[in-house]
């Protein structure tokens, strides 16, 4: 029997094809030229896995290269397509669909653009770049998000439910009347007390999030920083922090948006693939609070986790 010398064509395109990250880059090239350390921040894939794909696909004719200074340009021309690539990729791109997974490398890289445009800007000598990057040198990166709590009315209790090392509560602390630091693990909340010790107005208590050691009412605020995920039943901690919230307190939550990372489950004890908003309007229902907010945050392209929202619940005055 003979063997062909060479790998028939279809053969070859459907090998490219059956990586689910070139179809991810492919996905993302066939709408914008982008260069590989974008690729990799959109990705969440180290630059040197993309270059690899990128080689395989360049190669393969798949994508169009163009070099713009020290950078390389990639991108995805249908039209330069042969005619059968181009049936196998319109083929391909139907069938992937959408998913979480989709949905977050759209959110980077919609960020991506974002800091893109910024660059551009700096670069060209631009003023609204140049301020950027002469604040940044001047004052650092961290300024804003320290001030805006000084929002916050300075007569107010919050709760820090499932505060950790005490992060959220060593930036809140200075502006409000009073802090009470929860959490079950007396390791966490040991290094909380030494994180935020000199801060006279910080109170710590040891207990669970589904049955808080506190009284109805007690608090004017409640904050919950990714500890959702972790519990079997997130809603009933919901409604317990919506329990002791006073008349016209608010509830805030930040954790991941839904996504697919089965693998979160084994590695990091995570019982949620993070929660969508139908499923945060549900909990405020159940507990009986009202005007449920649910906004995605700015991805952090340098970040290697899924993405995050941020909610708020308001019990009625």
């Amino acid at each position: 029997m003979d063997t062909p010398s060479e790998t028939p064509a279809l053969l070859s395109r459907l090998t490219t094809l059956g990586d689910l990250a070139r179809l991810r880059m492919l996905r993302l090239l066939d709408a914008h030229e982008l260069s590989v350390g974008e690729l990799a921040r959109a990705l969440q894939l180290p630059q040197s896995t993309v270059s690899r794909h990128l080689k395989v696909l360049h190669e393969g004719h798949w994508v169009i290269k163009r070099t713009e200074g020290t950078a390389s340009l990639y991108r995805l021309v249908e039209d330069a397509l042969a005619a059968p690539a181009r049936a196998l990729w319109r083929l391909a791109r139907e069938d992937i669909g959408t998913s979480p997974t989709l949905e977050e490398d759209d959110s980077r890289l919609a960020e991506v653009l974002v800091e893109r445009r910024h660059d551009s800007r700096a670069f060209f000598g631009r003023v609204g770049g140049e301020w950027d990057q002469v604040r940044e040198d001047l004052f650092g990166h961290h300024f804003t998000a320290e001030a805006l709590p000084a929002f916050v009315d300075e007569e107010w209790t919050v709760a820090d439910l499932g505060c950790g090392t005490g992060n959220a509560s060593e930036m809140l602390a200075p502006y409000v009347r009073r802090i009470v630091a929860v959490d079950r693990e007396p390791s966490m909340l040991a290094a909380a007390r030494k994180r935020l010790e000199g801060m006279e107005n910080v109170e710590f208590l040891e207990g669970e999030l589904t049955e808080l050691p506190l009284a109805d009412g007690a608090v004017n605020a409640a904050m919950i920083f990714l500890v959702l995920h972790h519990l079997e039943h997130p809603e009933t901690a919901v409604a317990e922090a919506g329990r002791i919230l006073a008349d016209g307190g608010v509830l805030l939550v930040v954790d991941m948006v839904s996504h697919d990372r089965e693998s979160y489950r084994h590695t990091m004890g995570h019982r949620h693939l993070g929660f969508d908003e139908a499923t945060v309007a549900g909990w405020t229902k159940r507990a009986g609070l009202h005007k449920p907010g649910y906004h995605r945050l700015r991805p952090d392209t340098h970040a290697m986790g899924p993405g995050l929202f941020v909610a708020t619940m308001r019990k009625k005055g």
